[in-house]
């Protein structure tokens, strides 16, 4: 087999690491790939670092700042390859990693099959990432990866997928009214249009976390918006599917999980879970406190108490990636 795998990056603000992600996407073992970078408006040099790679056949692409999923579609508009790979700016693939999937493809690229594998989270050094199997590292029917991520609220990163063409023509391009989760809409729009879910443990991709300016769990109002309408979207992606006692009470599941990030002062949000849950026969508890946040809540406020515990999670994340940055500790063995 000799098919075309397009590679393609969306990109802001990413000069810190696009390069080493450009990297791993050239170092692939499968032969025929392309690499297509779309630069979104970077303020930074990630446009000047990425047409560094140019003179190796990277295609790099620059347009207005127009958020991940518009992006995303530029780059899908330039792929030429009959299997896409997405691969985030700050994240990394495996060398094997296509090869793998694709070896794993029983009826090739024809084939309705959605490929996933094994992905690890990591803060400087890929080779300190934490692979953490959980409920979708299986092969899967459609309604069953779906039935286990609402259950769960778990999800596969962008870089673990590797998606044929015809999945990608049926599945239609990113959502770009969505600012917020528009790859965990888009995955399970991809998984309902897929014949089955094919987890290939092998081909290992590397999930960048804690670099963002502010990892905050305070949202703009435009993000938790976002988020609930991919919430919705993911639910009828679902019930499309199968509408039964056993998918509706993911649902729920899913909305009951989610229902924290909203309550108590996105009142509008809060009232939009309850009567989704309703719509599938459902009822909704009050989201549980941790006795730590809720001593803060009791001084503070909901408001001051959340972003209060943002802040810990912020410093929390900061102190682990100037841990992960020192080297193994046999390196201060003389």
């Amino acid at each position: 087999m000799s098919e075309l795998v397009s590679i393609l990056i969306p990109a802001f603000n990413a000069q810190r690491w696009i390069a080493s992600t450009i990297e791993s996407a050239l170092a692939q073992t499968w032969q025929r790939k392309e690499v297509i970078v779309v630069d979104d408006g970077s303020t930074d040099n990630t446009f000047k670092v990425a047409m560094g790679f140019a003179s190796r056949g990277v295609h790099v692409v620059a347009q207005a700042n127009q958020g991940a999923a518009s992006a995303r579609n530029t780059a899908l508009s330039e792929a030429q390859g009959s299997y896409i790979q997405f691969l985030d700016a700050d994240d990394l693939l495996d060398p094997d990693k296509l090869s793998l999937q694709i070896s794993g493809s029983t009826h090739g690229v024809h084939s309705r099959d959605l490929l996933t594998g094994a992905w690890g989270r990591f803060f400087v050094r890929p080779e300190r990432a934490v692979f953490a199997s959980d409920a979708l590292w299986h092969n899967h029917t459609p309604v069953n990866w779906m039935i286990a991520k609402f259950t769960d609220n778990t999800f596969m990163v962008p870089a673990s997928w590797l998606v044929s063409r015809k999945l990608i023509e049926i599945a239609g391009p990113w959502n770009e009214q969505l600012a917020a989760d528009d790859d965990g809409e888009y995955m399970c729009r991809l998984v309902a249009a897929s014949q089955q879910v094919r987890f290939v443990r092998g081909a290992k991709s590397y999930y960048r976390i804690g670099n963002a300016t502010s990892l905050s769990s305070q949202k703009s109002q435009a993000s938790l918006r976002s988020e609930m309408l991919s919430i919705r979207l993911c639910l009828e992606h679902l019930l499309g599917l199968e509408d039964s006692e056993r998918t509706r009470a993911a649902c729920i599941a899913l909305l009951q999980d989610k229902l924290a990030q909203f309550y108590p002062e996105q009142t509008d949000l809060v009232e939009q879970c309850h009567r989704l849950a309703r719509s599938v026969g459902g009822a909704l508890v009050t989201p549980m406190e941790r006795i730590s946040f809720k001593l803060l809540r009791s001084v503070f406020g909901w408001r001051r108490a959340k972003a209060m515990r943002g802040r810990l999670n912020d410093t929390k994340l900061r102190v682990k990636r100037t841990i992960d940055k020192l080297p193994p500790m046999h390196s201060f063995v003389h």
